[in-house]
């Protein structure tokens, strides 16, 4: 007899889809989210999903799409074929030992098979994963299309919808006078109706940032994310220093392990991590990442990647099981999406996602959706980040 939690099969697709509106960040824009897909059969008949979003193809980090799936098709699952599905620690074992780095891919697989898992047993994954401790997020929006009217326009339908009042600003592609100055106008047409943040994704040095930071903080900016570049740790402390209790400095791409984790606690060098499923290489990783934050007194924050709500409710359902000093999720990717490739969305309501239950991840994946947005059925080539704001970094004009 076949032992029911042995992995029987991985199947792999990229899918394509438009965004509402094209999302501008500091080093360009995306106009659609090429997130690919891990569906993950285990020998008793359940069937999980996984899910990993680059933005950009490999702009924001080394993988990318085809990267991620090449990985899957021809490494990882390869080495997991036959494998005891319920040993977690033995599997992410088993992935390192076949495939080094390729967090993005291994994340997804490791997505997919505690999605697989929990459905056997008929368990939400949060119950593997430690237990929850949430029963819901306030949950943010990004403001980033460019433009001071429709950000604003976009904001105060959010806020009369009671969906989101944290509104996140990307900055970072204009000169940082031209960035302070919008960031300045949506605060004053926001009117303190809402908390606001930004994202400035590595592109300034450390002198631009000890220069601007302090105005946004006038400005009414609460935290700042990603100031600088990645590396630049000691320039990462001493802003954190120099605001002391005005604002809070999140780390996004300076953390991606724990032992970067380790490197920011010991150097005091932020107040926050932003805590992202794919850059840690899984749920079970990210878990690693956050008992360094609590360990540290540092707070989380749930970050996302542009996913659909399939890695959206994986996210979920780890930040439901996390310590309490948190200062909220992102997790709106779905939104930004023209459609989902779910029967039924994560409910957002007064201003908070409501934490899925289960079976699984507690969301139920339509496959004529996902057929739908099938980039070998639609014939789509990779995507491309638009850098037409940018040439040989200096901005330039581009047609409408």
């Amino acid at each position: 007899m076949t032992a029911p939690h042995l992995i029987e099969r991985i199947e792999v697709r990229i899918l394509d889809i438009p965004t509402i509106r094209p999302h501008k960040l500091s080093f360009g824009a995306i106009s659609r989210q090429s997130p690919v897909i891990v569906q993950l059969h285990l020998a008793g008949g359940a069937c999980g999903f996984g899910e990993a979003a680059t933005i950009g193809g490999p702009s924001w980090n080394e993988e990318s799409p085809e990267s991620i799936r090449h990985a899957i098709d021809s490494y990882l699952a390869p080495a997991l074929l036959g494998q005891d599905g319920c040993r977690f620690g033995a599997i992410l074992a088993r992935m390192d030992a076949a495939c080094k780095g390729n967090a993005f891919a291994k994340s997804a697989v490791e997505m997919a098979l505690i999605d697989a898992v929990a459905r056997s047993l008929g368990l939400p994954a949060w119950q593997l994963l430690g237990g929850k401790r949430h029963t819901s997020l306030p949950i943010a929006w990004t403001l980033a299309s460019g433009n001071v009217a429709r950000d604003l326009e976009e904001a105060h339908l959010r806020l009369e919808q009671k969906r989101h009042r944290i509104f996140k600003m990307k900055i970072g592609a204009n000169a940082p006078e031209q960035d302070v100055a919008h960031v300045t106008e949506i605060a004053r047409g926001l009117a303190g109706r809402a908390t606001l943040t930004v994202d400035v994704n590595q592109a300034w040095d450390g002198i631009t940032a000890r220069r601007y930071l302090p105005r946004l903080v006038d400005a009414g900016v609460t935290l700042i994310e990603q100031p600088v570049a990645k590396w630049n740790v000691q320039a990462l402390k001493s802003l954190s220093t120099a605001l002391g209790d005005r604002a809070v400095i999140m780390a996004d791409e300076t953390v991606c392990t724990p032992q970067d984790a380790m490197q920011l606690a010991r150097d005091q060098a932020c107040h926050v991590f932003s805590l992202k499923v794919a850059k840690h290489g899984g749920l079970l990783r990210t878990r690693e990442v956050a008992a360094v934050a609590e360990a540290a007194d540092i707070g989380w924050y749930g970050g996302t990647m542009l996913e659909t709500s399939i890695g959206s409710a994986a996210s979920a359902h780890l930040f439901s099981t996390l310590g309490t000093q948190h200062h909220g999720c992102e997790l709106f990717g779905p939104q930004l999406l023209v459609d989902d490739i779910v029967t039924k969305r994560m409910e957002i309501r007064d201003f908070a996602l409501q934490l899925p239950d289960g079976p699984g991840f507690g969301v139920e994946v339509d496959m004529r959706q996902i057929d739908r947005f099938d980039r070998a059925r639609s014939g789509l080539t990779p995507t491309h980040i638009d850098l037409g704001h940018r040439l040989n970094g200096m901005p330039v004009e581009t047609n409408p």
